[in-house]
């Protein structure tokens, strides 16, 4: 499935629309690995939107606010925000405490562990 993303980079006005491709399954049989990718595709489009025409750089899930919101015409929205700017994917249908708890896990596993030492 193809997931559209609406970036808007800080100190612009004009948003852009990338493209996620590659998402195996469709939001409501979603799970976590497909959640980590739109994700990291949202993380992927922003840096593309800022450097376009260079290669996909490594996307590490942290240092970003998160959320989840309904969207008027059905379905629910995920929104990003970092110093870079913000993008927004969806709507997908899916429930919204069950993506919720998704993402929550997914950027739990990307957080680097301070009892392991690992740094992902």
């Amino acid at each position: 499935m193809q997931v559209q993303v609406d970036v808007c980079l800080r100190g612009t006005t004009d948003a852009v629309t990338q493209t996620i491709e590659g998402i195996a399954r469709e939001p409501g049989a979603w799970v976590d690995a497909d959640v980590r990718a739109v994700l990291e595709g949202m993380l992927h489009a922003m840096d593309s939107a800022k450097n376009p025409g260079q290669a996909k750089r490594v996307a590490g899930l942290r240092g970003f606010s998160w959320i989840v919101n309904p969207y008027e015409e059905g379905g629910v929205i995920i929104a990003i925000e970092m110093t870079l700017g913000a993008a927004v994917a969806g709507p997908f249908a899916i429930d919204k405490a069950r993506l919720e708890g998704m993402i929550e896990r997914v950027m739990a596993a990307a957080t680097p562990s301070a009892s392991t030492g690992r740094v992902h």
